[in-house]
């Protein structure tokens, strides 16, 4: 599991707060972008379609954004849609979706505004064929023209992030209520193997470290570590070479971890930090 940084008001606020009612998304969509630098999304497995309760949270019979309101769908059965798909990303990774559940990116999920939540749908790129099935666990988008939000991730592996929008196929997946022990067995065995491909996409080196600074004083390094103390969970370290002190954090498991360290210092205009391996 990824280590959750945790942020201090004023300028080493890292993510904005995002709520998860349709509107707080609304007004902050515009200002969203990807991580720093792109990430490999390419072995990140689809969302596997698997039996589950509807959530209280995020499924509202009848909701109102912007004056205008929206009425959930009884089933996603049947459900098939052509449209334009956009994306969200870093502003609101690490934050909570409309069912209560933590948005991230790396994941195969989506917003939409009338699906139950959760749900499972087939999303195809009409303009390059490429397909992904994603998990329905958070509303919008609600600007106008679009009929689904997708992660950074799903829409990375349909080859529109740099365009922000591509015409898309909606198609809901329904997933037989009788599943059988055995098909149920199978899904566990999916999931733990999707879960130990996500580990092994994002894992980094041995004893990684992001190097942040290198001072010639004791105390100009330990000024600097009690700044980024209070703005992380991951442990700041000083490793001292003859008359160098190097300020470190770490160390690093996942790349994940490391892209919001390097959003965290380029938001206090922190430059020059690299990974290094002890």
């Amino acid at each position: 599991m990824r280590r959750a940084l945790t942020m201090v008001c004023g300028s080493l606020l890292l993510l904005a707060g995002c709520s998860s009612s349709p509107p707080e998304r609304q007004y902050k969509h515009k200002y969203d972008h990807g991580p720093s630098a792109p990430v490999d999304v390419s072995q990140v497995p689809d969302a596997v379609p698997k039996v589950e309760p509807r959530t209280r949270a995020g499924n509202p019979p009848v909701y109102t954004v912007l004056g205008k309101t929206y009425t959930l769908l009884d089933t996603e059965h049947g459900y098939s849609a052509d449209g334009r798909a956009s994306w969200y990303g870093n502003k609101f990774h690490g934050e909570k979706t409309s069912n209560g559940e933590i948005y991230d990116m790396y994941a195969m999920t989506a917003a939409h505004k009338t699906l139950p939540i959760p749900s499972y749908v087939r999303v195809t790129n009409l303009d390059n064929g490429k397909v992904v099935v994603v998990r329905v666990n958070d509303r919008g988008p609600f600007h106008k023209g679009r009929i689904i939000d997708l992660s950074y991730a799903a829409a990375s592996k349909l080859d529109y992030l740099s365009r922000g929008t591509a015409r898309v196929k909606v198609e809901a997946i329904v997933v037989d209520k009788k599943v059988t022990s055995d098909a149920a067995r199978i899904n566990e065995v999916q999931r733990q193997k999707a879960a130990t491909i996500d580990a092994n996409i994002y894992a980094l080196p041995a004893n990684s470290y992001l190097q942040v600074g290198a001072f010639g004083t004791v105390d100009s390094a330990a000024a600097l570590v009690s700044s980024l103390s209070s703005a992380t969970s991951f442990p700041v370290v000083v490793r001292s070479n003859d008359s160098l002190h190097r300020v470190r954090i770490g160390p690093l498991a996942d790349n994940r971890d490391l892209q919001l360290l390097r959003e965290l210092l380029s938001s206090n205009n922190i430059v020059g930090a690299h990974l290094v391996n002890e």
